[in-house]
């Protein structure tokens, strides 16, 4: 498959965990894709944009129609790529079939001018708790996910509206955030290391902005999250830097 070329400016939001957060948080988000096309060339949202989301084979949620739709609309003026995360990995082929997206459930990689990158939600890589590594175990397993499938489209959502708080390690805990970032931080420039052609590592999940230069011209950039106050970022060949919405 060819890789998808984004230009040489690429916007970047993660953790918007919309449904589970205030209308005004979903609101700016929408007022934020319509800016999109004077801040980059192309959009990465990258995981848990959603609380949840599943796509059964007829249904998707309604909560998510707006921001699905702003996603399509958006989708015909630049590339907008989406990687799914512990909260919403569950596209099936709807964000390329009916959306007209790229989507990749466990991360895509791209062009970015003339670097590669290769972005992917977090989840799983330095979970602090046991109750993490587990939780991101079952529901990334094919069993849960077509059990899930088969309860009619009206059930599943009831029950996750109920649930969706466990779907991850759903600590406050200052400590134990910072501890995951720093170990996230340590992975993603173990990946560096470890694939020389890879230029761009963008990760999510802890909701900790950070942007690491390890070797020169190699990046690792976490955009934090859009859910504490609107955050995003914009990554170039030449690096990335963060940003938050005043729109």
């Amino acid at each position: 498959m060819l890789l998808p070329v984004l230009g040489r400016r690429l916007v970047i939001v993660s953790d918007a965990h919309l449904g589970a957060v205030p209308e005004a948080t979903e609101a700016a988000l929408l007022r934020f894709l319509e800016a999109v096309p004077g801040l980059g060339d192309g959009l990465l949202v990258n995981g848990d944009l959603f609380d949840f989301w599943f796509a059964y084979r007829r249904a998707i949620p309604r909560a998510g129609f707006r921001v699905a739709s702003a996603l399509a609309t958006l989708g015909r003026r630049l590339p907008v790529l989406l990687t799914g995360g512990n909260h919403d990995r569950w596209g099936d082929s709807f964000w390329d079939r009916e959306a007209g997206l790229r989507f990749g459930a466990d991360g895509l990689r791209f062009r970015l001018g003339d670097r590669d990158g290769f972005a992917l939600h977090g989840d799983g890589v330095a979970e602090q708790r046991w109750s993490g590594r587990l939780l991101h175990r079952i529901t990334r397993h094919p069993v849960t996910v077509a059990g899930f499938r088969a309860l009619p489209a009206d059930l599943g959502f009831w029950l996750v509206d109920r649930m969706s708080g466990r779907l991850a390690d759903d600590t406050r805990d200052a400590a134990v955030l910072d501890r995951a970032a720093a170990a996230q931080r340590e992975w993603a420039e173990r990946r560096l290391q470890d694939e020389p052609g890879l230029h761009l590592l963008v990760m999510g999940h802890t909701h900790r902005p950070c942007v690491a230069e390890p070797e020169p011209g190699r990046w690792y950039l976490n955009p934090g999250a859009w859910a504490d106050g609107f955050r995003y970022a914009v990554a170039t060949p030449e690096g990335a830097t963060l940003h938050r919405f005043e729109g």
